[in-house]
């Protein structure tokens, strides 16, 4: 039969991309996105695309209610991948901020995958697959809510790994680095948002910060286009053994490497060198 995959995220970057790379290997593809725009352009692209909020528990409902009837009852995988980066120093970061960014990254995920598991463990099989960050496992300064929501995904991907052996249903998490996206674009609009830079003791970093975050046509060292992480995606989804992490880009691998063979103060001495106190 052919396999059925629910995505979220989809309105641009790693979520289109990978969506439109799974329908042309004959999955069916539910790409989702939170805005009507962003839906009807994917549709645009041949896709079957719905509305899908990761914010709003009745949105995630109503999505994969209509997932469903489109697959016949059925769902070989999901993909959770719809997220957003909030920049900002730790102690700029109101409670309400923080609480939107794990809503989104973490929350919307958690809701959405858990109301997917029933429908796997009556298949007796599925693929789970949490697009994380090294984020979720090295910290830079500035990226502290982002970092917060992929720590907090790991944890709780690794715990769910070992609460579903046996059901058949497998769970990988891919680390991607820098990847080509509107991320950066997405990232500095929730700083300009939610941010008072003018007022913050890191003012100086701010700017620096958001120079880098404006330059036209800047991308960060060993960025990869998103091919990266559905050539991983088609690993988990599709091989009689997916791994349970995949380390996308050099830096994961590099900083995985790292994370085992320094102590933690050799450590931060690398990452404050690398992000350049945080502007980079």
């Amino acid at each position: 039969m052919q396999p059925t995959i629910l995505i979220t995220g989809c309105s641009s970057g790693i979520g289109r991309h990978c969506a439109l790379g799974l329908a042309q290997r004959g999955w069916q593809v539910i790409a989702t996105a939170r805005h009507d725009a962003a839906v009807s352009h994917l549709q645009a692209a041949g896709l079957t695309a719905l509305l899908l909020d990761l914010d709003d528990p009745a949105s995630i409902e109503e999505a994969l209610a209509r997932t469903l009837e489109l697959t016949g009852g059925r769902l070989t995988a999901l993909f959770n991948n719809g997220a957003y980066g909030q920049p900002g120093a730790v102690e700029d970061l109101s409670r309400d901020v923080l609480r939107a960014q794990l809503e989104t990254n973490l929350l919307g995920w958690h809701d959405l995958t858990c109301r997917v598991i029933p429908i796997m463990r009556r298949q007796g099989h599925g693929r789970i697959v949490q697009n994380s960050s090294i984020l979720g496992f090295i910290p830079l300064p500035y990226r502290g809510a982002y970092s917060a929501s992929k720590y907090a995904l790991e944890g709780l991907t690794d715990t769910l790994r070992l609460e579903l052996h046996g059901s058949g249903i497998s769970v990988s998490l891919i680390e991607p680095g820098p990847i080509i996206s509107r991320f950066r674009e997405n990232a500095h609009a929730a700083f300009k948002a939610n941010i008072d830079a003018e007022q913050s003791v890191h003012r100086a970093a701010y700017a620096l910060a958001e120079a880098r975050l404006t330059k036209a046509g800047a991308a960060q060292p060993f960025t990869r286009h998103p091919e990266s992480v559905l050539k991983a995606l088609i690993h988990a989804l599709e091989s009689p053994r997916p791994r349970i992490r995949y380390p996308v880009t050099v830096p994961t691998h590099l900083f995985g490497v790292l994370k085992r063979i320094l102590s933690d103060r050799a450590l931060d001495w690398v990452i404050r060198r690398v992000s350049r106190g945080g502007a980079g």
